[in-house]
């Protein structure tokens, strides 16, 4: 009976060991900040988690590679890169989004490329803590600015590309702080980094 207890102990720690998560090495040292395109990146058959590292604390997201792979791809491309050192989270919204991911931290930058909308049944904004991307008018304008939601926000589902989920860290993104536009006063947040990590 001891032997079976440990061999199970043993299966369930190998497990466990297996579905560790690796990150995966930058592609570039100095944050890039303008391309054409986006490389492909993804390989298939992983899980890609992205942790996002900011002035107030850590937030991990699930990416959802298998619904909004474009998306995906494009996220972790420029994470890679170092797109994201240094952003500020330029519009914080209390009880809506959290958005992020321009680096000129007007909420009109953009990664220099644009990509459409990956919408996938079954995926909604129906409570805090999802993820999606941030456009203008034209549903072809993704790039690299995102937001967080910070409450249910129903009407964005079917309108915005939602391409994570916040797993842990969601009390981080409650203590972002903003201030809009030249004068406000305050110091914005920022994200620090993004590290990519593999579940293999």
């Amino acid at each position: 009976m001891g032997v079976r207890i440990l061999l199970l102990l043993l299966a369930f720690l190998s497990a466990c060991k297996g579905e560790s998560m690796k990150p995966l090495p930058y592609l570039s040292e100095k944050p890039v900040r303008s391309f054409q395109a986006p490389e492909p990146v993804l390989e298939p058959g992983k899980d890609y988690y992205a942790r996002l590292k900011t002035t107030k604390g850590e937030i991990l997201l699930d990416l959802l590679e298998k619904e909004a792979p474009n998306t995906v791809n494009s996220f972790v491309f420029l994470a890679l890169h170092r797109y994201f050192d240094g952003v500020v989270w330029h519009r914080v919204i209390p009880g809506f989004v959290a958005q992020t991911g321009d680096p000129t931290g007007t909420g009109r930058g953009g990664p220099g490329y644009t990509f459409g909308l990956e919408i996938a049944p079954g995926l909604a904004f129906d409570r805090e803590g999802m993820v999606g991307m941030a456009r203008t008018q034209d549903p072809n304008s993704n790039g690299s600015q995102f937001f967080i939601t910070l409450a249910p926000t129903p009407h964005l589902t079917g309108q915005y590309t939602l391409f994570a989920k916040v797993v842990e860290g969601m009390e981080v993104v409650r203590r972002l702080a903003s201030t809009e536009g030249p004068g406000a006063g305050g110091e914005r947040d920022q994200i620090l980094g993004v590290e990519i990590l593999v579940k293999e």
